[in-house]
């Protein structure tokens, strides 16, 4: 659809969908990892084309969006998060000419894009960087967080590297180390230099006005750091998580007070909204990368109406399982941090293992769990993030040390096997050549057993994995209270979970057993009118609800 000129110029006419200032708050959006999508040049690799090919099947499946992981300018060291050009399209993704069509076809199709931008650092190969590392007197000199070692050589302090090791690396031309917050190739930008911020919205306006409608921000908690790079405590060994980073890794082992989480980084925040804002209808959701402290800094960045619209929490993405206390101790404690801030919700993604193995292998019957997972994280208070092949079950792939090209699993093999497991080919036909993703070599192995959940063969099975996200996607549509609405926990014991999202006049009761066992719960109050077309079985009786195992029940309150 086109739309009238807005307020933010934009740069390809017609590309735009009809702006809608609170589309986003209860949104679905749908991350596309473009080096596994689809591939249309025969090298292997996925690219942009390929995802415009397949906007028809996102379309179908419901979502408001995609998130697109990089695809600017790099050297892959990893994988597209280690930038050297913000304004460019690295070409194995193909060109911004691509990326043009990309936006058109999406927006002919309903569907807004949102693309990632990781502002915290570049790749040592970004011009800024080159220039920075010459000398200490350079016009970028300060561009990234350069210190003087100790008197006996070392590190300035005693911050970690996500990847491992000390989070600083030594520089031979400035004789002064640099902050890498991840690889040694991914130095820190230094947010406390006003001409950096200024250089990053830049980018952001560009992209902006190239028609995209919104951002997901990578790593928002890392933008600062703390001037005086004084040494992170200890955490205690309860406390730990591995959501951000793996037991092997002595990263956990410290509580991130002084490398990330720094309170400067809420004028940034307010920056970047008010640039957002000149353009109605874009969003930024922000990757809040912390397991330690992570709801209150959700909650902080997301209160008011200035700084981001939402966060993407990581408290379902670790191996901790999925029960009724855990659900509303963490929804609970978000709402209580922030009863007006929006959080935005998944259970996987690019970076850590499927939840169809992390939680699935632990069940007798994986397939309706993955079914009243999916009915869950569709009606909890927040947006929602899907993860590609979620859609259809995909488990994590057990790929060989040979076949792994994540420089993070190759680090810690064979306690932690990395993040390809995450990131194989999406699955599009059970017979075909690497699954319909490439007539080439992929980069990453097909599993197997991936092959007959392709998408070929469950479109036309009613009951399919897909099919079901379908339903459910079109039902919480049709359910207002279900995208937008308040939450409210009932009681229903230790193995059923329930609520009832309320907006306006209309309340939608929700509950899903979380058991192998058959429950019984007790009937809401007043007049209860069960609601189908979600796919579950969950029925009503005088004066209870009856729930088969890993099954969920919706009515509509009067």
């Amino acid at each position: 659809m086109k739309t009238m000129t807005l307020a933010g110029k934009r740069s390809q006419p017609g590309s735009e969908i009809i702006p809608d200032a609170d589309w986003w708050r209860g949104g679905v959006i749908y991350q596309v990892y473009p080096r596994s999508y689809q591939d249309t040049s025969g090298d292997g690799i996925g690219d942009l084309i390929g995802i415009a090919e397949r906007i028809g099947y996102i379309a179908s499946l419901g979502v408001d969006a995609i998130w697109i992981s990089p695809f600017f300018t790099s050297p892959m060291k990893d994988f597209g998060y280690d930038v050297s050009d913000y304004t460019n399209v690295e070409p194995m993704f193909g060109t911004l000419g691509d990326f043009d069509h990309l936006v058109k076809v999406a927006h002919d199709h309903g569907i807004r894009i949102i693309i990632d931008l990781v502002l915290s650092h570049s790749s040592d190969q970004h011009p800024w960087f080159i220039e920075s590392r010459l000398d200490r007197t350079n016009p970028k000199a300060d561009w990234y967080v350069w210190s003087e070692p100790k008197p006996d050589g070392t590190p300035p302090n005693n911050w970690l590297s996500i990847f491992g090791g000390s989070a600083w690396q030594w520089d031979g031309k400035r004789e002064q180390y640099y902050l890498h917050n991840f690889l040694t190739s991914q130095p820190d930008l230094n947010f406390h230099n006003a001409e950096v911020q200024d250089a990053l919205l830049d980018v952001v306006r560009f992209w902006l006005d190239r028609g995209v409608d919104g951002f997901r921000l990578d790593t928002i908690n890392f933008y600062f750091h703390d001037k005086e790079l004084r040494d992170n405590p200890p955490l205690a060994r309860e406390l730990r998580n591995d959501s951000i980073a793996p037991a092997v890794n002595p990263y956990n082992h410290q509580l991130h007070i002084y490398d990330k989480n720094r309170p400067e980084n809420i004028e940034f925040l307010k920056r970047f909204r008010a640039l957002l804002d000149e353009y109605p209808g874009t969003t930024a959701v922000g990757e809040v990368g912390d397991a330690q402290s992570g709801l209150q800094i959700v909650a902080d960045y997301t209160s008011g109406t200035d700084k981001m619209h939402m966060c993407y929490a990581f408290e379902f993405l670790s191996k901790a399982p999925v029960t009724v206390d855990r659900v509303r101790t963490v929804m609970t404690d978000f709402i209580t941090a922030a009863p007006e801030g929006w959080a935005c919700w998944a259970f996987s993604n690019h970076d850590v293992i499927r939840h169809a193995t992390r939680w699935g292998d632990n069940v007798n019957d994986r397939d309706r769990f993955l079914r009243l997972l999916a009915g869950l994280i569709l009606s909890l208070r927040g947006s929602v993030c899907l993860y590609q092949g979620e859609e259809l079950g995909l488990t994590e792939a057990d790929l060989a040390f040979e076949d792994l090209q994540d420089p993070y699993g190759i680090q810690f093999w064979p306690d932690f096997k990395g993040r390809d497991g995450c990131r194989t080919p999406m699955v599009w036909s059970e017979n075909e050549q690497s699954a319909g993703f490439t007539i080439g070599q992929p980069w990453l192995p097909v599993p197997p057993e991936h092959r007959h959940l392709a998408v070929d063969a469950q479109d036309h099975v009613q009951g399919s994995m897909l099919n079901h996200y379908r339903r459910l996607l079109t039902f919480r549509k049709a359910h207002r209270p279900l995208a937008k609405g308040s939450l409210e926990f009932h009681e229903s014991g230790d193995q059923v979970l329930s609520m009832v999202r309320r907006d306006g006049n209309e309340a939608i009761f929700c509950a899903f057993n979380l058991s192998e066992e058959t429950q019984i719960i007790a009937r809401p109050a007043g007049e209860v009118e069960p609601l189908d077309g979600h796919g579950f079985s969950g029925f009503l009786r005088a004066d209870t609800i009856e729930l088969s195992p890993y099954d969920a029940f919706f009515a509509r309150l009067g």
